[in-house]
């Protein structure tokens, strides 16, 4: 995961931790992040445009609110919803969807306050092929495709 934020970003030093450093599809992960704002951000409004990639092939390009995207994985927001700038703390237990493929993924995160500013930038690498994927007991088959709304 790398932070690619520059001085136009609101988030300064963001280190984030997953947990575990491999997630699974279909289970959960704990993401930590920590930064320091540099003025205060209405969570509520900020939005989240995520592209999914494998190689050249692009899974996914969708914009969400932050708490729309939060839901989609399981988590909410929480704390203050209005951090003030200095020390900024979150932390999500996401659970990872089942629905997507089996490879590896490159996951463009580009974050931005109501009012447009820039808030926050991750490249976000998974490996999420077979042997990072725990064996199947439910009987259920493996990833499936995501839904076609959700790709363009």
């Amino acid at each position: 995961m790398e932070d690619v934020s520059d001085h136009t970003y609101l988030v300064d030093g963001l280190a984030i931790k997953l947990t575990p450093a491999s997630p699974w599809l279909g289970h959960q992960v704990r993401w930590d992040m920590s930064g320091h704002l540099k003025e205060s951000v209405d969570l509520t409004r900020a939005t989240c445009n995520v592209i999914m990639k494998f190689g050249p092939v692009k899974m996914l390009d969708k914009t969400y609110t932050l708490p729309d995207l939060l839901k989609r994985l399981g988590a909410r927001l929480s704390g203050d919803h209005s951090p003030p700038p200095g020390p900024w703390r979150q932390t999500w237990n996401l659970r990872l969807p089942e629905t997507v493929p089996v490879a590896e993924h490159r996951i463009l995160l580009r974050a931005r306050t109501g009012s447009g500013k820039n808030l926050l930038a991750l490249d976000i690498a998974l490996n999420f092929s077979h042997r990072f994927r725990p064996p199947i007991t439910s009987g259920r088959a493996g990833s499936r495709i995501p839904d076609t709304a959700d790709c363009r």
